[in-house]
């Protein structure tokens, strides 16, 4: 599989920053090597992943000022590496690839990492309809990062911030006076924009089905609870809401929930509960 989700546009803000708080105002160590030294490097992944955060990686060089590195890569975004393989291959100056090393390298073993693991949920439930969707809880700075490499892994973006789509939840609906007020209020401040609310019991589905909103969140329901949301909603033919099951996801219940019949999972390990890959560079030669 090699999906290529469309790029976010904040990559070269988002290496600028890495690369200033790793170098500063210089790469003291690299300065102990002369100017002209040039070298060939290799990336080595060390375990079975699936390769992502090479546009991230090449930004880092560009950066650096140095148009005379060369980069080869051995392996695309979003395919899988096997342990031992390397994905890449560098030449230029020996200065510069120390230099970018560790900025290069966390990109990649972040981003692999949540594309692997992405990639392992998705696997899990392909033999549904259901769609896994990430969340919020990311690690901060490299929001759009993740939730393009949960794309690269298979799995599906929900809202990127606050900004882009409500999400009612409890404490909305009570400073609000109820889901239709809630609802009523989000459709008049910006009709364009998703409208989902969060239920907690039957009574409050019922009123969000009433309500109009485009997804139904249900909270910490039990399975049983989820088969019978669905037929519910099925009931209402073409008016039925897409339900999307949250709360106390565990991998060991991701296919039982997916067989719900639910239209989607969000689950929050696909950013938090990451892995980085296991990555090196090593020289090859130097002259």
């Amino acid at each position: 599989m090699n999906i290529k989700p469309d790029l976010p546009g904040d990559i070269a803000h988002t290496v600028a920053g890495a690369l200033e708080e790793d170098i500063g105002s210089g790469d003291i160590t690299a300065a102990l090597i002369e100017p002209d030294t040039m070298a060939s490097a290799s990336i080595i992944c060390r375990e079975t992943a699936v390769i992502c955060g090479i546009p991230w990686a090449e930004e880092v060089i560009r950066q650096l000022g140095d148009s005379n590195i060369t980069l080869q890569w051995l392996s695309g975004e979003g395919t899988e590496a096997s342990a031992d393989q390397i994905i890449a291959r560098f030449t230029g100056s020996a200065r510069v690839l120390l230099s970018a090393e560790r900025c290069m390298l966390n990109f990649l073993q972040t981003l692999s990492g949540t594309a692997t693991l992405s990639r392992q949920y998705a696997s899990l439930i392909s033999h549904t309809s259901c769609r896994l969707l990430d969340t919020r809880k990311t690690i901060p700075g490299l929001r759009t990062a993740q939730k393009y490499a949960v794309a690269v892994g298979g799995c599906s973006n929900h809202r990127m911030g606050l900004f882009d789509a409500f999400l009612i939840k409890e404490n909305h609906i009570s400073a609000c006076g109820g889901i239709r007020q809630a609802v009523a209020k989000a459709r008049k401040l910006a009709p364009d924009k998703p409208v989902e609310v969060e239920v907690e019991s039957f009574a409050e589905l019922s009123e969000a089905l009433d309500a109009g909103v485009d997804i139904i969140m249900l909270d910490n329901f039990s399975i049983a609870d989820m088969h019978e949301a669905v037929r519910q909603n099925l009931v209402l033919g073409d008016a039925r809401r897409k339900l999307e099951a949250s709360g106390g996801i565990t991998r060991q219940r991701l296919v039982e929930i997916a067989e719900t019949g639910v239209d989607f999972i969000s689950i929050g390990a696909l950013t938090k509960d990451l892995k980085a890959i296991d990555l090196s560079m090593r020289f090859e030669r130097l002259w």
